[in-house]
């Protein structure tokens, strides 16, 4: 596994961790109607912890030293997908905004911390788009580890 693909790995784990991270807020602030309490971080500071160890033994693990750290095939897949990680933002907040349109009509307001919530959303896709593309150019590509 060369770095590129670990960088991957390492943002589709986070993209689980904070994903779970924002389900538990909207739960806990718009269906229960409170605040979180910080008794409630403490299971998610635990699996950050472990989650940045798992981070470091995995990028110090060293791929073969017959192949280069990068080549030109891994900035194009790099580069395809930071373009398909940008596309996924303008696509979603273009839904998101019609989406709100729809519900709220033209005179709608939408509260400030719901547009927090829809922009951590919006920001977490991309870097799922992101690392996904990724993973999926080098699998289609048919390089061997």
């Amino acid at each position: 596994m060369n770095r590129t693909q670990k960088g991957a790995v390492m943002t589709l784990s986070a993209f689980l961790v904070n994903a779970a991270f924002l389900g538990y807020l909207f739960i806990r602030i718009f269906v229960l109607r409170g605040l979180p309490r910080v008794s409630d971080m403490v299971p998610l500071l635990l699996v950050v912890a472990g989650m940045a160890a798992w981070w470091v033994a995995l990028s110090r693990r060293k791929q073969s030293p017959a192949e280069p750290e990068a080549d030109e095939r891994d900035k194009a897949i790099t580069k395809n997908a930071v373009l398909a990680g940008f596309i996924s933002i303008l696509l979603l907040l273009a839904a998101t905004v019609l989406i709100l349109a729809l519900m709220l009509g033209e005179a709608g307001s939408v509260p400030v911390y719901v547009l927090t919530f829809i922009l951590l959303g919006v920001c977490l896709a991309a870097g799922l788009v992101y690392a996904v593309a990724i993973l999926l150019q080098y699998r289609l590509g048919g390089r061997d580890e």
